[in-house]
């Protein structure tokens, strides 16, 4: 099977500012790419100044663009082998502390792709990253600009594109070659997306939470596209519902509004789950690593269950070997700007390895996880945590609850450091801040590798108990 037919399909999640436990906007997203080992590294991207001429080339299609002579500084999380797998920067947050992830795929209908047919050499996800989050100052802003590249460009595919800042979260639906919606993300609300237009009713009236390509509502009109009596829903017009959506992606959607609001009761395979949803429990950071990390847990459709063959594979779950990358950007408002955006990032597999806190107004990240290696390198932070997914899963039902025990101790350790940075960072201001923020992160990075390495070691210590090349005899022979 080549390459362009593998399937990409991730998860994402938004909160608004009001919904979070803390009053943070976290846009969230785990990165599943073509194969279950397509090594990823995490690095910063200086910021440039007046650097004229320079072009952004993709390695997987025609393009190419000119990029602006400034750009700010960010953090990206590419494939090792861009050249074959393309760059996929992926997610972060710039300096200005605008957050910005894409490549969540999303697939537009027939009846809308034959009259604006995708553009196989436009700005596909793995340049747009880099292409946009260094240039915006708001992820409004973020929303314009990238509106902007496609009606110059085109898109070769559909795609889905999550921009936050500290008061708005914005989701963008890129679904044909040259029309997109987004829509802003109330306050008080969550979002849940899975591959699949999800945007529903658009009110072309209240420009202040939607935007929209240039003559959508006359292409839609010219076309008769419009499948509904009444009303503008975005998703009943382009989206797709099949079988391969109510089996591959719509369960993904239930599971996670099922997790934050169990008290009602739906349908996993309905094609009209809520795009903004609402629910009494105030969201933070753990309840958004425990859904991209899990595989419909407690559930009979989990496929590390003993339940029955017909229904734990079912449905495809969430978290993945696939998954190379699962992050929460974070832009906190409890802190001051200077350092409230944190960047959560579990490069293993999010079901079973942490989340790891990096402020991103940082210079640099430490050589584990700059410095990926394409085949295995124990030193490597996603090989690390990876090799303890892997372990962890060879023997799930001896293994399962050290590891939960070991990520409960990692969340209370790993909040408690950011509470101390928080504290000691208000010494600091300008670059000297950004320096010691960087080698708090580095701080991090080594507590955490030391913590990995111990659990493994405890975990295979408990291993050689487990074998079964073991027999009881007469202690005297």
């Amino acid at each position: 099977m080549s390459e362009q037919n593998i399937e990409r399909a991730c998860t994402t999640i938004l909160v608004g500012k009001n919904a979070s436990i803390d009053g943070s906007v976290m846009i969230a997203r785990n990165d599943d790419t073509f194969h279950a080992v397509a090594p990823h590294r995490f690095y910063m991207h200086p910021a440039v100044h007046g650097e004229k001429g320079r072009i952004l080339k993709s390695y997987l299609n025609g393009f190419q663009m000119e990029l602006p002579e400034n750009g700010y500084r960010y953090p990206a999380v590419p494939n090792v082998d861009y050249k074959t797998l393309g760059y996929y920067d992926e997610s972060g947050i710039n300096e200005k502390n605008v957050a910005m992830s894409c490549t969540e795929s999303t697939y537009g209908n027939e009846r809308t792709l034959a009259f604006d047919p995708l553009v196989k050499d436009g700005l596909d996800e793995d340049c747009m990253q880099t292409a946009v989050l260094p240039y915006i100052d708001s992820a409004k802003d973020g929303v314009k600009y990238l509106g902007s590249l496609i009606k110059r460009f085109g898109s070769p595919a559909g795609n889905s594109v999550l921009f936050g800042d500290k008061d708005d979260v914005w989701y963008m639906e890129i679904v044909t070659g040259h029309h997109w919606v987004a829509q802003r993300i109330p306050d008080d609300a969550y979002v849940i997306a899975a591959n699949q237009v999800a945007i529903q009713q658009v009110d072309f009236s209240d420009t202040d939470n939607f935007m929209w390509s240039e003559g959508i509502q006359e292409f839609v009109e010219e076309h008769h596209l419009n499948v509904d009596q009444t009303g503008w829903n975005f998703r009943h017009i382009f989206g797709s519902s099949n079988e391969k959506d109510r089996h591959y992606n719509t369960p993904r959607v239930w599971y996670g509004q099922h997790i934050l609001n169990p008290e009602i009761e739906q349908d996993p395979e309905s094609s009209e789950l809520p795009f903004i949803c609402r629910t009494s429990h105030k969201i933070s950071p753990d309840d958004i690593e425990y859904i991209l990390g899990s595989h419909y847990n407690e559930t009979k459709f989990d496929p590390l269950s003993k339940g029955n063959e017909d229904t734990k594979y079912r449905y495809r779950p969430i978290g993945l070997n696939r998954t190379q990358n699962s992050h929460i950007l974070q832009l906190r408002n409890d802190v001051p700007e200077e350092f409230s955006a944190v960047m959560w990032l579990a490069i293993g597999y999010p079901t079973f390895t942490p989340y790891i806190p990096f402020f991103t107004n940082a210079t640099d990240t430490d050589p584990s996880f700059n410095n990926t290696s394409l085949t295995y390198n124990f030193d490597d932070a996603h090989w690390l945590y990876r090799s303890l997914s892997v372990l962890v899963e060879s023997n799930y039902k001896h293994f399962v609850q050290d590891d939960l025990d070991y990520l409960k101790e990692c969340r209370q350790e790993l909040r408690a450091q950011v509470a101390k940075i928080d504290a000691e960072a208000k010494n600091y201001s300008g670059e000297a801040l950004t320096d010691f923020l960087t080698k708090q992160n580095y701080e991090t990075v080594k507590l955490m590798r030391e913590k990995a390495t111990d659990f493994m070691g405890r975990l295979y210590t408990k291993g050689i108990t487990l074998s079964q090349l073991t027999f009881n005899m007469d202690r005297n022979l």
